[in-house]
């Protein structure tokens, strides 16, 4: 079979993806514009300054991408664009670029959704290594700033199925580290933060207890109950565990003054936050990540045993940190099942997934209608 070459696009949030994949396994470029400069001051994503970057960024992005591959317009032998979930303005941005070229070039467009992208962020590095078999069945845990869901993945021919067990009741658990390290006064993003100053304080000096779920997804009423067991995911209780603690303990004063100190500094280094983070700051940053990573990865292999799954992925922008990737390798190995990560590079959003993801679409000839839209709560459903 002759090599194909797909341009992705992606737009979902904050930053403003393109890349060239080859047949599926091999990224020939791969360019991300990062908009963390523009909402730092706001402390989180401002959803019409995120459509505005991705305006005044797509058209460079995409032809540096081109460049990169050795690759033009004309070449290419189809375009993918992230359809949702995302910010619905960010997502129309990468859609109607995607829809104007592929009309001026004659090219098929494929819809990707953006979950299923960070699935095949993990088999696009596994086949760059020459690992083309994968055991079935996969559980794979997409967990990023926006999203916390467990997946069944199965292929079927050319095309891959899913069927999600559980997902979070409220906040994201990269939602809950951002939102977290704005509390200490951290700025954002935060969990990239909290992942290195976690390393110098105690996990076990603040006792957080496990996320009590005990009502009925608010999404499934009227559903009939399902007798198989979910496993999901709630991280508002600890994000308030952690406001409780600083109101408790009086050290409010001490996260303004390191609010502000911060705000001072134009690219603060490790060195920065360590002066302004006393012991009890650490010791409260690390137990609330032990909790979190805990919870994250007791329940995945939990399904994973409850599943009888013969493969882990765990993917989006939370798999780049290290106690999660560190505790799941270990525990993982306890339990002699396998656990794949994508780089890091390729764990937080890019449009070489969305290639990727693209490619068994086709293979199988699953083209969009050049009417589809954004989806902002899109669904992966098999």
């Amino acid at each position: 079979m002759p090599d194909t070459h797909i341009l992705g696009i992606e737009s979902s949030c904050d930053e403003t993806g393109a890349a060239v994949v080859r047949s599926g396994e091999k990224i020939l470029s791969n360019v991300v514009f990062s908009q963390i400069a523009t909402h730092q001051p706001y402390g989180g994503v401002v959803p019409e300054l995120a459509s505005r970057e991705h305006l005044r960024a797509i058209v460079p992005v995409v032809r540096k991408a081109l460049a990169d591959a050795g690759q033009t317009y004309e070449s290419v032998d189809a375009l993918a664009v992230t359809q949702g979930p995302g910010l619905a303005g960010a997502l129309l941005v990468g859609i109607s670029y995607a829809k104007a070229l592929a009309f001026a070039l004659e090219k098929p467009l494929i819809a990707v959704n953006h979950l299923e992208g960070h699935i095949h962020a993990v088999l696009l590095e596994e086949r760059q290594k020459g690992h083309h078999e994968v055991n079935f069945p996969v559980l794979a845990l997409v967990v990023s700033g926006g999203h916390t869901h467990l997946y069944l993945a199965e292929q079927k021919g050319q095309s891959w199925s899913y069927q999600n067990i559980g997902h979070t009741r409220d906040d994201a658990a990269g939602e809950a580290f951002d939102k977290v390290a704005k509390l200490l006064g951290l700025g954002y993003p935060g969990g990239p933060v909290i992942d290195r100053l976690s390393t110098h304080g105690d996990p076990s000096a603040v006792k957080f207890g496990p996320p009590q779920i005990k009502h009925r997804d608010r999404n499934d009423r009227g559903k009939p109950k399902d007798a198989r067991p979910r496993f999901d995911f709630s991280y508002s209780g600890i994000k308030t565990a952690v406001l409780r603690y600083v109101e408790t303990h009086h050290l409010k004063t001490s996260v303004d003054n390191r609010r502000q100190a911060l705000a001072a500094i134009a690219k603060p280094t490790q060195e920065d936050y360590l002066a302004l983070c006393d012991i009890e700051t650490l010791n409260l940053i690390a137990s609330f990540q032990r909790a979190v990573v805990d919870d994250l990865v007791g329940k995945t292999l939990a399904a994973a045993s409850a599943h009888d799954v013969a493969t882990v992925f765990v993917t989006g922008g939370v798999a780049a940190n290290n106690e999660l990737r560190q505790t799941f390798e270990r525990q993982g190995a306890q339990e002699g099942l396998p656990v794949y990560f994508p780089s890091r590079p390729l764990s937080t959003d890019n449009a070489a997934m969305i290639a990727a993801a693209a490619y068994p679409k086709w293979l199988s000839r699953d083209f969009a209608a050049m009417d589809f839209s954004a989806e902002a709560g899109m669904q992966l459903r098999g």
